[in-house]
């Protein structure tokens, strides 16, 4: 579960986001931004240079039937299980900062596996430490990381992704250790 202070994002007095449908329950939340964000991931991606504004809107088509603010970086502070994500003021800077090693890498183009790997790690990290919305952030890199990695020339079987070896390697990753997540990677490289 997430902590924000003072979330303008959920109803009062819960911590259910506030969502298109008017939810109320958590469980019933879950089950509706699943169904939306499976049925827009079966349509075709919006089209971009993988840039920041391209993560964007892979965000915003994702979850744009769900939360009106997809694609808008979040503006309240965020932790996770006492981890603190970046602080909202600070967003902006270091999604640029990040897409441009991105783009600075060559878009992890013309790398051996293990080395792509081990890139792509580093950066999904580094993603994953800003947290730049509110919710929806790990199907939005599990996603971008597919267009890089297709665009590099290492597809990724995401078919054998199994989510908790992806989340544990995540969490270790925020604590600066990238090679459990080098491996997940690794492993999903068709």
């Amino acid at each position: 579960m997430y902590e924000a202070e003072q979330d303008t994002y959920c109803y009062v007095g819960t911590t259910v986001l506030k969502n298109k449908a008017g939810l109320r329950d958590q469980d019933q939340l879950n089950e509706f931004e699943t169904a939306m964000t499976f049925a827009r991931a079966e349509e075709p991606l919006p089209v971009g240079r993988l840039s920041v504004t391209h993560y964007c809107r892979i965000h915003h088509h994702l979850f744009q039937d769900v939360y009106r603010w997809a694609g808008k970086y979040r503006n309240v502070r965020l932790s996770k299980a006492g981890s603190m994500f970046c602080y909202p003021e600070h967003i902006d800077r270091e999604m640029t900062r990040v897409f441009g090693e991105l783009k600075d890498e060559g878009f992890l183009r013309g790398l051996e596996p293990d080395q792509f790997a081990s890139v792509a790690a580093r950066f999904l990290s580094e993603l994953n430490a800003i947290h730049p919305f509110r919710e929806g952030n790990g199907r939005t890199q599990s996603t971008f990381l597919a267009l890089v990695a297709d665009q590099a020339g290492h597809p990724l079987d995401l078919e054998q992704l199994d989510p908790d070896s992806m989340l544990a390697a995540m969490i270790t990753s925020f604590n600066t250790d990238e090679k459990p997540l080098t491996v997940v990677i690794r492993r999903l490289i068709a």
